[in-house]
């Protein structure tokens, strides 16, 4: 069941957390995860028509957004490392994955995801590299204005020093202007969707930041339902993609 919604997720982002969440137990469940579950299901069969919608119009853009969840891990206090890619409006990947250790503090939680958010971006840039696309110094957004300072500052100090090498890779890729780290509000991060659970507003909010709407299909077109989009041009001249790569755990 578990592998099922594993392989949903990579059309459907809104349900990639608590997947995510419900896979860290397959190896002893027990029925407050099966309760996780059959939630996802019901979800499911409410929004049969949700999916992601690709307009063909706008700019084309690679941004890179990272967040985290520090110490959401009631068993192990380890942090939740998020991340999703954009080409312009248009979601392409995403990232939902448990930390390998534990972090100490928020600033080095959301520098661990900032790091795993920048392998991706580069894995980008190279496969678009051999459609004679170049990406440079591509925006990467976090919320954390912490981690940002760690970022720019390669001096190691008693706040940083722990933190293992592989993470530390982030400041190369700045340096050589691979990427550039930007600030942005938390109210309008992105990747917050595949941090933790939300009340209906906010993740009703976040699935619109992530470009996901009721899709109506009609004589084998897919088109946006009309109650979800206010801009005639973009129905007509929109169109949906179906191939993604997501990473979960």
């Amino acid at each position: 069941m578990i592998g099922s919604l594993m392989y949903l997720t990579a059309s459907r982002p809104d349900i990639m957390y608590p997947t995510c969440l419900a896979a860290r137990f397959q190896s002893n469940p027990r029925a407050s995860h099966m309760i996780i579950v059959k939630r996802i299901l019901c979800y499911l069969k409410g929004t049969p028509s949700l999916g992601l919608w690709y307009p063909r119009k706008g700019d084309f853009t690679l941004e890179g957004y990272s967040d985290s969840d520090f110490g959401c891990c009631k068993v192990n206090a380890k942090s939740t490392t998020a991340g999703c890619q954009f080409f312009g409006p248009r979601l392409v990947t995403w990232q939902c994955k448990k930390q390998t250790s534990v972090a100490l503090s928020t600033c080095e939680a959301e520098y661990v995801s900032a790091s795993s958010c920048c392998s991706q971006i580069l894995w980008i840039q190279q496969q678009m590299r051999d459609y004679g696309l170049q990406f440079l110094n591509t925006p990467l957004f976090v919320d954390n204005e912490a981690a940002i300072n760690i970022t720019k500052n390669p001096v190691h100090h008693a706040k940083t020093k722990h933190i293992e090498i592989r993470h530390h890779f982030i400041r190369d890729c700045f340096e050589k202007k691979l990427i550039r780290i930007e600030k942005i509000h938390i109210d309008e991060q992105k990747a917050d969707l595949h941090t933790k659970a939300f009340d209906k507003n906010r993740f009703q909010y976040l699935l619109k930041l992530n470009g996901m709407k009721l899709l109506s299909v009609s004589d084998g077109i897919v088109s946006v339902d009309e109650s979800t989009v206010a801009d005639e041009d973009e129905k007509q001249s929109a169109m949906v993609c179906r191939f993604f790569t997501c990473f979960g755990i």
